[in-house]
């Protein structure tokens, strides 16, 4: 469930960053499950239900992200006494749950993604979102984000966000068969992300690349 992994090679990051089955933050308490309506069994298969994320910040217009009940993304200490920092941490959180989304609606081209992504960001995240969507399948289950860890680079204009994810408990459904699978017994459930954030002219922090690393957590 891992998010491709892509070389980073701007010279100035030194932290490391991967998503869920196959897919990490550090700061204050946001652990309650993120935004979640109804969807029962099955829902995995249909487009997500309404709601705004409640962390969403103030300025631009944000667009709507939707998950529904049956995948739960939760944000662990995703908070910063630094209003800059914070600001990244709030954009990336929404540029994760707009990625989760598209790929529960089956919507590699959603506009949620593209409005948290540069352009070459966006194109890693089509990749990761059709890399389900190809194979008609969604996510459901429980992925905890945590341990973030931000630093705001090049006078303010750009940031690296190292993250952590836990697949313990995320799977994928074929929304044909229903067959649910998890990552094998095996492999290490735990999968670091480094993400390069640049800020764009409207001052929202969008996603320029990722890279992942499973194991490589923290303990």
């Amino acid at each position: 469930m891992a998010r491709s992994a892509l070389t980073i090679t701007a010279a100035t990051f030194t932290a490391t960053a991967a998503l869920l089955l196959t897919a990490c933050g550090g700061g204050g308490d946001d652990s309650a499950p993120d935004d979640i309506e109804g969807a029962g069994a099955g829902a995995s298969s249909s487009a997500p239900s309404a709601s705004a994320s409640s962390s969403t910040p103030p300025g631009v217009e944000r667009p709507v992200i939707k998950l529904p009940g049956s995948f739960q993304l939760t944000f662990e200490d995703w908070t910063s006494s630094d209003a800059q920092q914070q600001a990244v941490l709030n954009d990336a959180k929404e540029e994760l749950r707009a990625g989760y989304a598209a790929i529960i609606a089956n919507d590699p081209d959603s506009a949620a993604v593209a409005f948290y992504d540069t352009d070459s960001g966006r194109s890693q995240s089509k990749k990761w979102i059709k890399s389900y969507t190809d194979k008609n399948v969604t996510v459901i289950g429980k992925l905890p984000v945590f341990d973030p860890r931000v630093t705001v680079l090049d006078g303010g204009t750009t940031a690296s966000l190292g993250y952590c994810t836990d697949e313990s408990e995320a799977y994928t459904k074929h929304r044909k068969t229903g067959k649910v699978e998890g990552n094998p017994a095996d492999m290490d459930p735990e999968v670091y992300y480094l993400v390069t954030l640049r800020k764009s002219s409207q001052g929202v922090w969008q996603n320029a690349s990722v890279r992942s690393e499973r194991g490589e957590c923290a303990k």
